[in-house]
């Protein structure tokens, strides 16, 4: 089935179910509402679903291409994220957090120099971000722009949402926005696991032509395991290229 035909036709369950509801014991109508809020639940957390909005999750390609996404930064390891970067001639995008910003201007203009995609992760990242009505957080993702541009010049158009949630709302301010919606396929969770090894080999293990690789610089595992994981993702016949090249878009307006 696409993805496409999913929102549809959760909504013409929603409409059957709302004419059957009269008919149905209530203990029916309680296993119909709990599903239906289940498969929402669901399309808020999994961009690849499509829901809301399209969300760039991977390139279609058969080319062993390859892109590395950061996210979180500037942060503590963002300097060596860099230097490892610079050691193995690849591109990388990071999607920074606008309130980081400020104070960090050399690496920001290492990024724009070196050649790396700056994208935007929202200003504030706030725990209560999702909850924010789209013009709200339209004027965050702006200020974050702001940000950028004060800093670099540039003004991003890859946006990824704050802890990979979609919902109504945010699809709406991206749209407005004339952002393009950045997800992913292979989640590290470089925040959880402590074993380097099995970080690395959670990653190799997952590859595929065209994959989007979440991690992030604010971590120090993943600084650490960075030269390993070049020098594997190389050895398996993949090139790391940087993520508007691979997807064919714009980064910046």
């Amino acid at each position: 089935m696409g993805k496409l035909k999913l929102k549809t036709l959760y909504i013409a369950g929603l409409v059957i179910a709302g004419i059957c509801a009269p008919l149905m014991p209530w203990y029916c109508v309680v296993l119909v509402t709990l599903f239906f809020l289940s498969v929402l639940f669901l399309a808020c957390i999994t961009l690849s679903l499509n829901f809301f909005i399209p969300s760039k999750c991977k390139a279609i390609t058969s080319k062993k291409l390859v892109a590395l996404t950061f996210d979180d930064g500037p942060a503590r390891y963002t300097e060596n994220i860099l230097d490892t970067l610079q050691k193995h001639n690849v591109q990388a995008s990071f999607f920074c957090i606008g309130k980081n910003i400020p104070g960090n201007p050399l690496i920001m203009n290492r990024l724009k120099n070196e050649g790396h995609v700056i994208g935007n992760h929202s200003y504030s990242h706030g725990y209560w971000f999702d909850m924010s009505g789209a013009g709200k957080m339209l004027a965050d993702m702006r200020q974050m722009d702001r940000e950028v541009e004060k800093a670099v010049g540039l003004r991003p158009l890859l946006f990824r949402p704050p802890y990979g949630v979609m919902n109504p709302s945010l699809a709406q301010a991206i749209k407005k926005g004339g952002y393009t919606s950045i997800g992913w396929n292979i989640r590290s969770f470089d925040t959880r696991i402590k074993d380097k090894q099995k970080l690395t080999s959670r990653i190799i293990g997952q590859l595929k032509p065209g994959s989007i690789i979440l991690l992030h610089d604010s971590m120090e595992i993943t600084a650490a395991i960075l030269p390993e994981l070049i020098k594997e993702i190389e050895s398996n016949g993949y090139t790391i290229t940087r993520l508007d090249k691979m997807l064919n878009i714009s980064a910046y307006a």
